[in-house]
């Protein structure tokens, strides 16, 4: 892909981020002291550390990982968790992926906005795993935590593009003439390479929580760092997706299973800065916001509007049984009343602006990325699958039992894995699209979505191929090996 920067530029870029924030964050290394180029970069741990830290700041302050732009928003308005405000006009990218219209052609594009600059965190992971490779400046613990950390973070980047896009260009390299002659590969390809990823990096990421200078803390730790629990988490979901069930229960039974470090939770704890149910947060960077998610989902009393577009959808609040304490004890859901409307709007996050931050410290929440009762839920499917029926029972219920209900009644494997997908539903709902694909892996989608999109837009009809999205027409007009989406 041509579009990638050289390596030297793609370098820079990581790390001059780490000095674009207001506030001291405790991922930060200190910048380092000698110039930055291609020979120096990993020849000493405290340069090479700032380009994996400078990388997570980029991701963050771009504000495709949360927020405005954000995977939970634009992909939630996908599928059937969201009512778009009427504020939001219908040139608007949000509108576009509210009412499953994307495109791509040379003048305009909706849908194609994580193709790009995700290719570019990865290209930046792809020039850290070449170096640390061949570095011999590094201690062995610090260059072991940041290739653990570059191939999980590149896995996070692949995952999120195959389950948007479906078959994607698999670039392993930091050489764009290589890259830019790349064809698509089907998701089987691409799961198998970030099995691969991701079974390395939990073999050499550090089993604790790192500070900035890849230490173990001696007080309170902070979640932000990918451990060897992070990678596994995300290799129980990959191997769910990819229907090895024994091994999606062996992954998230490994980190279910580290309760010195990870516990259920009230749920109104759950998304606090370093909860005991994260595996891995992310840092809130800009200045008097805790989350960006949590600025974008809380409605002011005068309900949804341009800077808070979305509300809860009545699809996604019928799901809820009665008495679920997520919905019905406001813990996760409440609402506005906005003179005969009522705007239910997702709680997780309860802090937004607080002009009183100054400091890290001031911070209450965290972004969640991988939190312990996915893996409860990605357990029990995996046992369901396998015929485990009590055991995927018994994995269901103590989410459910958290929030309040009762035991499933569910009795046979079919309406054992309905039950899981439904709890699905009701516990990740507005995080991370994982609606979205979870009716796409399951098949579900086409039967769901042909009721879902005319009530978004009237007279218009699903489609199955608008479950994937559109590639980015420039990338195509330079690789004669890309070709675009059925349907685009």
């Amino acid at each position: 892909m041509t579009r990638y920067q050289n390596l030297k530029a793609a370098l820079i870029i990581a790390i001059t981020f780490i000095a674009q924030t207001g506030c001291k964050k405790l991922v930060e290394a200190d910048a380092p002291r000698t110039s930055l180029n291609q020979g120096n970069v990993y020849n000493t741990n405290e340069a090479a550390i700032s380009v994996l830290t400078g990388l997570y700041q980029q991701m963050n302050q771009e504000g495709l990982l949360s927020g405005s732009n954000g995977i939970s928003l634009t992909v939630g308005l996908s599928a059937d968790e969201f009512d778009l405000s009427s504020a939001i006009a219908a040139t608007d990218t949000k509108y576009y992926y509210y009412i499953d219209s994307l495109f791509s052609n040379i003048n305009n594009s909706k849908g194609v906005e994580y193709w790009a600059p995700f290719y570019n965190y990865i290209f930046v992971c792809n020039s850290a795993i070449q170096g640390l490779t061949s570095s011999d400046g590094l201690s062995p613990s610090v260059k072991n935590q940041l290739l653990g950390e570059a191939k999980f973070i590149r896995a996070f980047l692949y995952f999120y593009l195959t389950n948007m896009y479906g078959d994607v260009p698999l670039v392993l390299t930091s050489d764009w003439k290589v890259s830019s002659s790349v064809g698509r590969v089907g998701k089987p390809q691409v799961y198998q390479q970030l099995i691969t990823d991701l079974i390395e990096a939990e073999n050499i990421l550090s089993d604790k929580y790192l500070d900035g200078k890849l230490q173990p803390y001696t007080g309170s730790s902070e979640r932000v760092r990918p451990t060897r629990w992070a990678a596994a988490a995300l290799l129980a979901r990959i191997y769910l997706y990819n229907g090895d069930w024994a091994n999606a229960e062996a992954q998230a039974s490994a980190v279910i299973n580290n309760t010195s470090l990870y516990e259920l939770t009230t749920l109104n704890n759950v998304f606090l800065k370093n909860s005991t149910e994260a595996i891995w947060q992310l840092q809130p960077i800009l200045s008097g916001q805790n989350t960006a998610d949590g600025m974008l989902f809380l409605l002011p009393s005068s309900g949804p509007n341009s800077d808070h577009p979305v509300y809860l959808s009545s699809h996604l609040l019928a799901a809820f049984e009665v008495n679920d304490q997520r919905r019905y004890g406001k813990n996760w859901i409440d609402s506005v009343i906005v003179g005969t409307s009522v705007y239910y709007y997702p709680y997780k996050y309860k802090a937004g602006f607080d002009g009183g931050i100054s400091s890290v410290s001031d911070l209450k929440e965290y972004l969640m990325v991988l939190r312990l009762s996915e893996q409860y839920l990605i357990r029990a499917e995996a046992r369901a699958q396998q015929n485990k029926i009590d055991d995927a029972h018994n994995d269901l219920n103590i989410i459910r039992n958290r929030s309040g209900l009762p035991n499933t009644t569910a009795n046979v494997q079919s309406t054992t894995l309905t039950a899981i997908l439904h709890e699905r539903q009701v516990e990740l709902f507005s995080e991370w699209g994982h609606r979205w694909f979870d009716l796409k892996r399951t098949g579900a989608i086409d039967a769901v979505m042909s009721i879902v999109r005319p009530q978004k837009a009237s007279g218009a009809l699903w489609k199955s191929y608008m479950q994937l999205y559109p590639i980015l027409i420039s990338d195509i007009q330079k690789n004669s090996q890309i070709t675009q989406n059925p349907g685009y």
